[in-house]
């Protein structure tokens, strides 16, 4: 990784779902010039529908684990970006990160329902999630990032 490179941390709660899919959607489009972690206030397992969601859009979290943020402190990051309500209330922030965001994504483990209705709310979380990372890269100078193709609301244009 380059030494200009900017790190960034995404952190959750439980760093199982929402903070690991932003991780992998960093590290898979930000090129050189991010590194990307994730970390939780408690540290659990990444969920597989979170595994299974981000298959769907090419990038491999299987091989995630879950972490706590104690082996980062003391890093310098130049971004924390908080990905839940709760971990922004019990990680305000840590030493040594230069500037923060927060990201407040709905849990999609939190959603009752069988399998289909779970992974649609790890789909709305990863897509909500991809819209920020797009976002975050694009304030940062990524302009190669895929574009929607332009429409118009209320009808033809002419």
């Amino acid at each position: 990784m380059s030494t200009d490179a900017q790190r960034v941390i995404f952190v959750c709660t439980h760093n199982s779902a929402r903070s690991q899919m932003a991780e992998g959607m960093l590290h898979a489009w930000g090129g050189e010039r991010f590194e990307a972690f994730s970390a939780g206030t408690e540290a659990t397992l990444v969920r597989p529908e979170a595994i299974s969601v981000m298959d769907e859009i090419g990038i491999d979290i299987s091989g995630h684990t879950s972490k706590t943020l104690e082996p980062f402190l003391g890093e310098a990051f130049s971004w924390l970006i908080t990905v839940c309500d709760q971990a922004k209330e019990a990680c305000p922030t840590i030493p040594g990160v230069a500037q923060q965001a927060h990201w407040s994504i709905d849990d999609p483990s939190a959603v009752d329902g069988d399998d289909a209705a779970r992974l649609r709310a790890f789909r709305v979380a990863r897509d909500t999630l991809r819209d920020r990372v797009h976002m975050f890269l694009l304030a940062a100078g990524r302009d190669d990032l895929p574009r929607p193709a332009t429409q118009h609301i209320g009808g033809e244009r002419g």
